[in-house]
């Protein structure tokens, strides 16, 4: 057994036998999912214009999720695509895929899980230190694939800073009686002499979870496990660092032909990133950051195929390198106030392609892109700030370009195929107010028009992606996307009420999505008719009009022994519709909430419900969808340890109860949702040690 693999099962034993002494935790002043307003650099922009959902301390360690998506689901205005346990994919505000940036410390994913919805995100919700969704006009940062928000995984693979007392460590596991599942992590942190060093891995296992009325969704299972080592040299007013990581994943793709066939996907990355940043290296310059990334990305799709054969039938492979490199220049005086802002250049490469016995969805691609953006804030008092921000990007777009016949349906048999590149330009930009209320309130208004330049696969794609059941056709000719939207916030962080609530309006120009033909097809194209297990769609575009709401609210009622007892709630809609009042597809249903609490320093205690709405607005060849309530208990108690150099800090465990009504649940943004079912009621039991 290799080192990696011996310390990911080490980490997973090792759990598993803390586990059996736990039953509930978490940290009081943690318990709660932070109303947060602090933007990614949150340093130097702690009042940002746009707010992050963020997640962080035990709020990780008790969620009963495998992915970034399902773990973030029930936040307001965040859906997640759970085509599988291991595959699931955060939808904001009605967007998805290619609208929806992925990252880790800032650098992207780099994996192939917004081509399609059965591809697994390979970054682990074990290894993250905070979790955080940022939308608005920061997400110009990240390029015009985030037009929709950015998910960022924040943990310590490169370290900032030396460490406290020079050594920590943290050792965490649980165990869901849904899936049978057990999982683990370990990491270790060291500096001395301006080194600091990081080492962690993780791994979990887990069977077919159980469904309301005693059965089990079948082909469910899933396995992972991964390993990094990072270090950082620690200067006077910075730090420059680099890592390595590697994951593996096999998991198993629910649905009727999926189940049949054994489908499943084996996936491995190898990723190196270096960042590193110079804070204040004149008068001139406040800080100088850069990051990059690059990754190896491959994943193989198994299965029974046509020929009665258990074995390889598609391979996807990824190759991407990302680089980005950030100014912050001196406050300047004006007229109006002191001017901050930020400088900065993105340029990145994608080579991403498909191959395998059922025809090849996605002929080799090239992706190469170059762009440039800047923040500038303007300090007008000591209440209101104005902020602009705008981005220009040029991208290229290699790869083949498919022609089929006007109605999807042969004859010809075949489709005609000739290389191709398209060009773009978007560009992107926002501007906001925010100003200061009595109360400690805080209204926003920000308006923006952004760009997305269509990604590889809505050009290219041409072929039959067997694990997600669908029939993938591209469009060759599609425009750039544009966006226009207004959103009015308000929030409140502090004292004995706290709230955040906004409103919002896009209109969409040119609205790429992938559309249900009403056509089936089996594995080629000339398959295509009225039946086959693979549904056809298509890339298209036409205008669209999304708006909707968010709250969150939490109120302190009473102090209770020593503890404070309190209230908690949320509501989210969307509402998205093409220019001639038609619904846009796949959009997630209003949702109301809320719970009551009770926390201390060491117990925390929560009870709520969350309840989903019947989805009845609905896009051609789409079916309505069921509410539902997701009732969710938790209880948890955390011991800290007298101060003793090189000993046990703290300890939390504690207990989770899930679906506790065991509703049969249906997530509408699924296009397995009339063949897969949510997990039924389920308690996982965790805890974390840290030294």
């Amino acid at each position: 057994m290799g080192l990696g693999n011996w310390v990911s099962a080490a980490a997973l034993s090792g759990a598993a036998c803390i586990l059996g002494a736990s039953a509930g935790a978490l940290r009081a002043q943690e318990a709660l999912s932070e109303i947060t307003v602090t933007a990614e650099r949150e340093k130097k922009e702690a009042d940002a214009f746009q707010s992050t959902t963020q997640l962080s301390g035990e709020a990780l360690q008790r969620a009963t999720s495998s992915s970034l998506a399902d773990l973030l689901a029930t936040q307001p205005g965040i859906a997640a695509s759970t085509f599988a346990p291991g595959a699931s994919r955060p939808n904001i505000r009605g967007l998805d895929d290619y609208r929806v940036r992925i990252q880790e410390n800032g650098v992207g994913s780099q994996d192939v899980s917004d081509f399609s919805q059965d591809h697994q995100v390979p970054v682990d919700p074990l290894t993250a230190d905070k979790v955080e969704v940022i939308r608005g006009p920061a997400t110009l940062r990240y390029g015009n694939q985030a037009i929709g928000g950015v998910v960022n995984a924040v943990n310590n693979r490169i370290p900032e800073a030396m460490v406290p007392n020079g050594f920590a460590a943290k050792i965490k596991g649980g165990g869901s009686s849904v899936d049978s599942s057990v999982d683990g992590a370990a990491s270790i942190d060291a500096s001395g002499n301006n080194v600091a060093i990081h080492v962690d891995a993780f791994a979990r296992r887990a069977g077919d979870y159980r469904i309301p009325g005693g059965g089990v969704q079948a082909n469910t299972r899933q396995q992972s496990e991964g390993q990094a080592i990072g270090g950082s040299y620690i200067f006077d007013g910075g730090y420059i660092g680099t890592a390595l990581q590697h994951i593996t994943s096999l998991y198993h793709i629910p649905g009727i032909a999926e189940s049949a066939s054994r489908t499943r996907i084996d996936l491995e990355q190898t990723k190196w990133t270096t960042k590193g940043e110079w804070r204040a290296p004149n008068d001139k310059i406040d800080a100088i950051r850069f990051a990059v990334g690059v990754s190896d990305y491959k994943h193989k799709e198994l299965g029974i195929g046509g020929d009665g054969v258990d074995g390889l039938q598609n391979t996807i492979t990824n190759k991407e390198i990302e680089g980005r490199i950030e100014l912050d220049h001196a406050a300047v005086a004006t007229p109006f106030g002191a001017l901050t802002g930020s400088w900065g250049i993105q340029a990145s490469n994608r080579k991403l392609g498909t191959s395998g016995v059922l025809g090849g969805l996605l002929a080799p691609t090239n992706t190469d892109a170059v762009g440039g953006f800047a923040f500038e804030q303007l300090q007008l008092n000591d209440t209101l700030k104005l902020q602009a921000a705008g981005r220009i990007e040029t991208l290229t777009v290699s790869g083949m370009a498919a022609t089929f016949p006007a109605n999807f349906l042969p004859p010809p048999d075949t489709f005609t195929e000739t290389s191709a590149t398209r060009n773009f330009t978007p560009m992107s930009f926002s501007f906001g107010l925010l100003q200061s209320l009595p109360w400690d309130m805080v209204v926003s208004l920000n308006a923006s028009r952004t760009q997305r330049a269509p990604a590889a696969p809505e050009l290219f794609s041409r072929g039959s992606d067997g694990a997600s059941g669908t029939f993938v056709i591209g469009n060759p000719d599609l425009k750039i996307e544009t966006a226009e939207s207004v959103e009015l916030g308000l929030k409140r962080t502090a004292g004995q009420f706290r709230f955040e609530a906004s409103i919002y309006y896009t209109r969409y120009l040119d609205f790429i999505f992938k559309q249900l033909t009403g056509n089936f097809c089996t594995d080629v194209f000339a398959s295509c008719g009225a039946a086959g297990p693979l549904m056809q769609v298509a890339y298209g575009q036409r205008d669209a009009n999304f708006r909707g709401a968010e709250f969150m609210a939490q109120l302190d009622v009473a102090p209770i022994h020593d503890g404070m007892f309190g209230l908690d709630g949320q509501f989210d809609v969307v509402r998205a519709t093409f220019a001639d009042g038609s619904s846009v597809p796949r959009i997630a249903p209003m949702r109301v909430g809320g719970g009551v609490w009770w926390r201390s320093a060491e117990w925390y205690a929560r009870l709520g419900l969350l309840h989903a709405f019947t989805q009845n607005d609905i896009a051609e060849y789409e079916t309505p969808t069921n509410g539902y309530n997701l009732l969710k208990a938790e209880v948890s108690y955390t011991h800290t340890f007298t101060k003793i150099d090189g000993g046990m800090r703290d300890i939390t465990f504690g207990v989770v109860g899930d679906n506790l009504l065991d509703e049969r649940i249906r997530n509408h943004i699924s296009f397995k949702k009339a063949e897969v079912l949510q997990p039924g009621l389920g308690v996982r039991l965790f805890t974390t040690l840290r030294f």
